[in-house]
């Protein structure tokens, strides 16, 4: 499954999107957000929407490392304080969204290069920027 989000100026209206292909996919709209709100909230709306074994293929770095390189665990340990002690941005989505990972066991995440060609990747990046205008 990817995701995406989009925003027209940060902060500014949002979108964000999933697909799992051209004709199962959802996508919402924010009127004041950042693209790294979009972007997680792309992921985060897909893990609750998706049962079962479930790869999520983004094209932000911010979502993926979080998962693959720990972030949240050391977020915790620090009381949910970056690596330069200050706190953690997103933490109120960040706080469900890794509880729901975490509970499931069965999501993994993986990076894929944003506007190479990929075609998934092209589809949610051009729902997410269909819903930034609601």
């Amino acid at each position: 499954m990817y995701t995406d989000g989009a925003c027209s100026g940060n902060p500014g209206p949002g979108g964000w999107a999933w697909a799992l292909g051209a004709d199962d996919w959802a996508r919402g709209h924010a009127e004041h957000t950042t693209n790294q709100r979009m972007e997680i909230t792309a992921a985060l709306e897909a893990v609750a929407a998706l049962a079962g074994p479930l790869e999520v293929r983004s094209d932000s770095t911010y979502v993926v490392n979080c998962f693959n390189h720990g972030w949240h665990v050391g977020w915790r340990k620090k009381g949910w304080r970056n690596s330069q002690r200050q706190p953690v941005a997103n933490r109120d989505l960040w706080e469900p969204f890794i509880e729901m990972v975490e509970a499931r066991g069965d999501v993994r995440f993986t990076w894929v290069k944003g506007h190479s060609g990929d075609p998934m990747n092209d589809l949610v990046d051009g729902l997410a920027v269909a819903a930034v205008n609601g």
